[in-house]
């Protein structure tokens, strides 16, 4: 492609993309695509010959786009949604047409630092201590995987990273019944197994029960285990609770584990001075993850991670080859040295642009505003008798189901998903049948808020 062909080409896709932000309620919401049918749609063999851009454009207008499940769309209320802003989306553009690897610094110095001011930025947003230090992962699954096993490295009495766990002590995580399922796949990727991971039960408000946690640990010292860390969960996946996070600390510290913090979703709402205090007790934690791509309007992927420990999280991953050695030594960050991956995007790129255009100010108002229609939409639902709330409401996620049961619930959700202007998403809370209406993207208004529950209502 020629330089005159590519700058033609960007303005078409740049239109393409500013109308499909723009009118992204033209599809619906949820894919009504059945199993195979884009595949049915798209050639078998790769193109032996060049086709013209314009083939590859009409693509993706007639199948491509209509295949999706639209996460930009307005009525997108399921899980956790996510915001592709316009100023990440050119950030994006940007690291891609930049394509730098940020292993080392030397790799990309512009990428290593950019990296460590607006992570700082971050955490200073957050109130969390200036001895953290940031790293930028894909997603929080990763963060965690990290977190857990510089745990695993440094509490295990012998060097996991050379001898592997033979002979190692039978190894004990702890989190939640609520905590997010990452935690058990860390287990079973650091070789911990899933019997490994001990689930916390929960108070009436879904929050760890500590009390619980202190016990489930005394009794597997008892039993000849050896804990090493806890997860404590602020903003939890079904519910967005949060963990007591103070007391849990108060127990890491008295038995000497470590705790790691995932803050996933809920996390950037303490950007609000109003709500820094769901963050207390973080401070104490070996680990932090909080994703602005969940709530600060950054495309997928961007997870922040932070450690009090470096030095753990280095024994952890560090292996340098000798043609990757450099003179810097340890005045540069080293990216590499601290992650399973060797390569590594500019993601830092999107986030900084994001900071830049809205502004603290404009992303609190962001959050304000999400958790504003969350309480409306709660309101809603308490005031019609046919329903009743499971949980309570602290950030823009609710959780409710009809009075009828499990049966009326999920025909409900399957009834609002298939109408392709809203899509809603599920989970089980102390054995009851919840739909979830998750608010947080950027497009979402308090319009699309009244028409998802005018919609609700009218399936109820």
């Amino acid at each position: 492609m020629t330089p005159s062909e590519f700058k033609q080409w960007g303005y078409r896709f740049v239109d393409w993309i500013s109308n499909y932000l723009e009118h992204s309620d033209q599809y619906p919401v949820l894919s009504n695509a059945k199993p195979g049918d884009i595949r049915k749609r798209l050639p078998s063999k790769a193109p032996q010959n060049p086709e013209p851009f314009d083939a590859v454009l009409a693509d993706l207008d007639g199948i491509i786009a209509p295949g999706l499940t639209h996460w930009n769309h307005p009525s997108f209320f399921a899980y956790f949604p996510t915001t592709g802003s316009e100023p990440g989306i050119l950030g994006e553009m940007v690291t891609a047409a930049l394509n730098v690897n940020g292993m080392l610094w030397r790799t990309s110095p512009a990428a290593t630092e950019l990296e460590e001011v607006v992570l700082d930025w971050l955490r200073e947003l957050l109130g969390l201590p200036t001895g953290y230090k940031g790293l930028i992962f894909d997603t929080a699954s990763m963060s965690t995987f990290h977190a857990l096993a510089a745990a695993r490295e440094c509490l295990t009495d012998k060097s996991v990273r050379d001898d592997g766990l033979y002979d190692a002590p039978r190894l004990r995580l702890y989190a939640s019944e609520q905590a997010h399922s990452s935690v058990e796949k860390s287990a079973m990727a650091l070789g911990l197994g899933r019997r490994g991971l001990v689930h916390i039960a929960t108070d009436a408000e879904f929050r760890m029960d500590v009390r619980a946690l202190e016990q489930a640990i005394e009794a597997d010292l008892r039993n000849g285990y050896r804990p090493i860390a806890v997860v404590a969960t602020i903003g939890t996946t079904s519910t967005t609770s949060i963990d007591p996070v103070a007391r849990i600390a108060d127990i890491c510290a008295r038995f000497g584990l470590w705790l790691h913090v995932d803050a996933a979703y809920a996390g950037t709402a303490a950007i609000v001075p109003e709500l820094r205090q769901i963050l207390d007790g973080c401070e104490r934690a070996d680990s932090f993850v909080t994703n602005p791509h969940k709530w600060l309007l950054t495309p997928v992927d961007l997870s922040a991670f932070y450690c009090r420990r470096p030095d753990a999280l280095r024994n952890a991953f560090s292996l340098t080859p000798d043609y990757l050695r450099t003179p810097e030594g340890d005045s540069v960050t080293n990216a590499m040295d601290y992650t399973l991956q060797l390569g590594r995007r500019f993601r830092a790129m999107k986030f900084w642009m994001v900071i830049r255009h809205y502004g603290v100010s404009g992303l609190q108002t962001h959050i304000r505003e999400h958790i504003r229609l969350a309480r409306m939409f709660a309101s809603f639902v308490e005031s019609d008798n046919r329903f009743e709330l499971l949980a309570p409401v602290p950030f823009s996620t609710v959780c409710f189901r009809l009075r009828g049961g499990d049966g009326d619930t999920q025909q409900l959700i399957d009834r609002v998903n298939a109408s392709g202007k809203v899509f809603i998403s599920h989970t089980t809370l102390k054995g009851k049948l919840a739909a979830r209406l998750a608010i947080g993207n950027l497009r979402s208004r308090e319009e699309h808020v009244r028409a998802a529950w005018k919609l609700i209502a009218a399936q109820s």
